[in-house]
Order: C-alpha cells, then structure tokens, then sequence
C-alpha cells in the first residue's frame, strides 16, 4: 500500500492517488472469505465448506473484492495521508475507484479537506493591561457570612405573629367558585414569607398571623398564569399556621472557625479566606490578560479555515455540554425538550465561540511551529499521569485512548501562549471600574485547553464503566 500522487484541486483541498499491491489484496481476500463462509451456499458442498476458488466460480471472481477493500482501506488511507505530510480536519472523504483486480490490486483516489496554510505576523511584543489584584477587608467579611449563612439553623418562633423572611408551616387548600381545585391543596407546608413562591398577595396575608390561626387569603391569579382554566381568577384558601420558624445566624467566633473549617481561630479562617481570594482575582486578571493577548493574534493571523473545522469545533461543544448535562442527571435531548431550543438553535449559539477556539487553536499550533516549541518526554509522562489521576483511570488506558502525537500537540499550545505572553509588553493597571468591566467583557481564553484531550478521556471513562457493569 503507498500513495502514488498527491495534489492540491482547491483551497484546503487535496486529491491522493492510492495503490495496494496485489499481494496485500489477496491476502484481504483470504481473510474475506474466512469471514463469509460460513454464511455461503455452493451446490454440492456443506453449508460454509466450500473452497475460496470454488466460491470464485459460482459467485464470479469479485465476490469479496468489497470486503477485501474495506479491510484495507483504513490502513492505507491512514498510510497515504501520514505520507503526504497533510493534516485531514474532516472525516468526510470523496472516494473514486479507478481499477480494482486480484492480481494487480488496487487504484483509488481520494479527495479530503485538510488544516489550512497559517501566517501570523507580530506575535512578539503584543500588549496587555493587567489589574491589580487587591483583597479587601468587606470581601473577607462578605464571605464570613456567607459561611454563616449557609450554617444557620432553624427555630421555632414564639409570642409574636409571622414576620416577612419568618418560614411558615402552613396547611391550605384552595377555592375557586367555591369549588376546590387541583393543586390547590397541601399539609404542612414550608412558605418563606416573602420570598414569592405563591402567587402576588398570598404570604402577605400570611404575616401578622400567629401559630394555631385558621383564616382565609384571597387573592387573584395572574391573568398569565400557567394553568389556563384558574388564569385571572379570584381563589379563596384555606389556611391553618401550625409553627412559625427563622433562620438563625451562628456567633462569628473561634468556635464558628472550628465548625466550619479546619482552622482553630477566626483569624487563621480569614487569612485563609483572604488568600483564596486573592488567587481567585489574580487567575481572573490572567485570564483577562490571556483574552487581549488572544485578540492580537486572532487579528494577525490570516488563513482561509475550511467550514468543516468550525462544524465540528460545534459539534464538540455540543458533546462537552451533553457530558456536563449527564453528570447532573440530564442529556441534551431533555434540555432543548425543557427549553425549547432546537439542534440548530443549539449549534447556532455555539458558533461564535467554536470559531474563535478555532482560530486560536491554529495561531497558537503556527507559534508552536515557528518557535519550535515542544514538550520534553518527563512533560509528556507529568500529563499522561495527571490525566490518569483527574479521570481516575489506569495511565496505561489513558496512553491507549489519547495517542501521544495528540498530547504532544496540546501541550505545544501550552507552551505557546505561554511564550506569547512572556514576550508580551504587560503594564499593571488600577482596578477598572463596572462601567469599564461591562464594555471589555469576553468570553474566557483558550488557554491551551487540551479540548481533544478532555474528551477522548471521558470517552475512555464511559468504556470503562460498562465494562465494569458488563
């Protein structure tokens, strides 16, 4: 099997002149028909006994010719494009037979898409501003009582009516024309007060009231309500106060410190806290720093990108998204049935972000090439390991799922914006105000995320669960 010729007939597009020897072809033949006889009926021989050249005769000579082909084709399409040196973006490949014979072998051409040619200009020197990062004592404080938030316990409120915020357990059931509804009934029922779950009017009939009341609300439903046969309807409910409950805060001190954390002071929880924020804001403002940076080299790069890399940066980004919806119980089926979006509706939102990964995929890989930057064999093992240990797999079926020209070239683009910014003209700036924040907002960078990395090991985690359920 070689590639006879190769030639380029349109933008990003290349035909291959492919050769299998005779030899080869009927070898695949045998095989072939090892697979197929056992199915076959030839006249005076047993049910999937008869020889290879006796089938030849009875079917005609090209019987497994197709199968043959398909055993081969995988290989010396693989063969051919690793011999022309070009790179396939697309599965989708334009086949044309020209000669097929058991003797001689096989002639076939095919047509594939392929990475376009990349320039970029001005990679060095580019210019970023970064925010100084400051953490303040209020956003300590803010986020000491979020924790005490999240750590209040519930009380029994006694000798004095609800209150708004106050959690009333109520019974009711509810009335329309004097006639009881469905869904309008419920026992023991937690309603905090205030907070709009019941239709406008309802919990503020509830406040004033005291444990062990019975009274009415009245009120009307929405003219948009969902249930049509009670939108813009007067109801009455019936409403029993078993107990009236409040959040209660805990004391912010040592002891909360101890409750709450591993630390044994509230001053060792804060300055942790502190900390934690501050490498918050310092990876945002990196980030930021990485999005100008990216924007440059988008603008400086030039290349004419086949559709095809864009569809299925699209289609990997619907893929990703429906792995994040099942790790939370849900597929994207069920999310676009919820939301009513529809496939295209989905790809459609995915665009803008799947052409600038895109692009920056290839600014970063034309970097990557023009500097000459690769990572080292202990790089390589470091990441095969680190995959194996977020993924919880064995390193070995990693390696087996992610080959190491695709890690390689991952990690290259790490290595590339990296260089980026070390070559970058960076000034540190004061804090930019809402109104500045709000016009800059981007997406977050591609920073060298290792996208076809991510997925192949998912997919390697899934194969590996069934086999432990099979």
């Amino acid at each position: 099997m070689s590639l006879k010729a190769c030639k380029n007939v349109a933008t990003n597009r290349y035909e291959l002149d492919i050769t299998i020897d005779g030899k080869s072809f009927q070898e695949a033949i045998q095989q072939a028909y090892k697979r197929q006889v056992k199915k076959m009926n030839v006249p005076g021989f047993r049910k999937g006994k008869a020889p290879l050249g006796i089938i030849e005769k009875y079917y005609g000579e090209s019987v497994f010719f197709e199968d043959a082909l398909n055993i081969l084709y995988p290989e010396a399409v693989e063969s051919a494009v690793k011999e022309s040196g070009l790179e396939m973006v697309d599965d989708k490949v334009d086949f044309d037979l020209k000669s097929i014979d058991k003797n001689s072998g096989v002639e076939f051409t095919i047509t594939i898409t392929t990475k376009p040619e990349v320039t970029i200009r001005n990679y060095k020197g580019l210019t970023a501003e970064k925010e100084k990062v400051v953490v303040t004592d209020e956003e300590v404080e803010a986020e000491i009582n979020r924790m005490a938030d999240r750590n209040a316990r519930m009380v029994t409120v006694e000798g004095r009516p609800a209150e708004k915020e106050d959690i009333a357990v109520i019974d009711f059931e509810g009335f329309v024309d004097g006639e009881a509804f469905e869904g309008g009934k419920a026992e023991s029922y937690s309603l905090t007060l205030g907070s709009g779950q019941f239709i406008p009017g309802f919990e503020d009939q509830v406040i004033g009231h005291n444990t062990g009341d019975e009274f009415d609300v009245n009120v009307t439903f929405p003219e948009e309500y969902h249930e049509k046969s009670l939108a813009g309807k007067p109801a009455v409910f019936k409403v029993k106060l078993h107990e009236i409950k409040k959040r209660e805060l805990p004391q912010i001190d040592d002891e909360f410190a101890k409750d709450v954390s591993e630390f044994d002071t509230l001053e060792d929880l804060k300055n942790n806290i502190r900390e934690k924020l501050l490498e918050h804001k310092n990876k945002h403002a990196e980030n930021d720093v990485e999005n100008q940076l990216i924007d440059q080299l988008i603008e400086n790069m030039e290349a004419e990108i086949p559709e095809a890399m864009f569809e299925n940066r699209v289609k990997a980004s619907l893929q990703d998204f429906d792995y994040r919806l099942q790790m939370q119980g849900m597929n994207l089926q069920t999310y676009m049935k919820y939301t009513g979006l529809s496939q295209e509706d989905m790809e459609k939102s995915f665009r803008p972000q799947a052409e600038r990964q895109v692009k920056v995929r290839l600014a970063l890989e034309k970097i990557a090439e023009l500097e000459n930057l690769k990572p080292t064999e202990e790089e390589i093992a470091a990441e095969y390991e680190t995959l194996a240990k977020n993924y919880n797999l064995d390193v070995e079926r990693v390696k087996v799922s992610i080959p190491e020209s695709e890690l390689v070239k991952d990690l290259a683009v790490g290595k590339a914006i990296d260089f980026v910014k070390s070559h970058a003209d960076i000034k540190e700036v004061e804090k930019k105000t809402e109104k500045d924040t709000a016009e800059e907002t981007k997406a977050e960078p591609e920073k060298a995320e290792k996208k076809t990395t991510r997925r192949t090991t998912k997919k390697a985690k899934g194969e590996t669960e069934k086999e432990e359920k099979e």
